[in-house]
């Protein structure tokens, strides 16, 4: 999402280089590119560890690509947003176009050259397009709230923190002031992104601790 603030702080960069480290050898060995999602609650930090990845990546010679699930809503910000007001039951992941996300993560794994993606213009409330390139690539990570639905995923990561414990680092980035109705759609949120924990290959705990072995 252009104007998307990502603030990247050592907890995220300690736990990424920990997952790479577990991750390497199977990413080096895989046969095509590999694939990663990493899912949590609204401000648990999914963007800032997925840039995190894919700087420790790089630091080991493997390009990476990033792709935000904030890019692939059905609706603009502003308009989304009235779309909840309306009608509470848009809440969800109807609002988002996942399959489209589940088809360039295909498109990565099936040896493709590259995705015309949406891009969101946060500042303007328009969606735009852009092309990403594969070339080169050799992990694609997908970030956002429903990405652990993903089917095309060699690991999924996700953040196991509640909005009231990401309710400062919401703040710091920005995207929202307190608002009643928002903390309504983040315990909705909340009860559907808890669904998916089992899910994940990779739980980061609300203390950034890691667990490569959960239930």
């Amino acid at each position: 999402m252009q104007g998307d603030v990502i603030l990247v702080g050592e907890e995220h960069r300690r736990v990424a280089n920990a997952i790479i480290d577990h991750l390497i050898d199977e990413i080096l060995g895989a046969p095509r590119r590999f694939t990663v999602t990493v899912a949590g609650e609204s401000g648990s930090g999914k963007s800032e560890v997925g840039r995190a990845l894919a700087d420790a990546l790089a630091e080991r010679s493997v390009e990476a690509v990033v792709l935000q699930q904030d890019d692939y809503y059905v609706l603009p910000p502003t308009f989304n947003d009235a779309a909840r007001r309306a009608n509470f039951a848009w809440v969800g992941t109807t609002e988002v176009r996942l399959d489209l996300l589940d088809d360039h993560l295909a498109v990565a794994r099936s040896g493709g050259i590259g995705v015309v993606k949406p891009l969101v213009i946060y500042s303007e409330n328009r969606i735009d397009e852009e092309e990403i390139s594969y070339e080169g690539v050799g992990v694609v990570i997908a970030e956002g709230v429903y990405t652990s639905l993903c089917e095309h995923v060699d690991c999924r990561i996700f953040i196991d923190r509640n909005r009231l414990e990401t309710l400062e680092h919401r703040m710091k980035r920005g995207r929202e002031m307190f608002d009643p109705f928002v903390e309504k759609v983040l315990v909705e949120e909340h009860a559907i992104i808890s669904q998916h924990r089992s899910r994940a290959d990779v739980i980061i705990t609300r203390d950034y601790d890691l667990d490569f072995d959960p239930e």
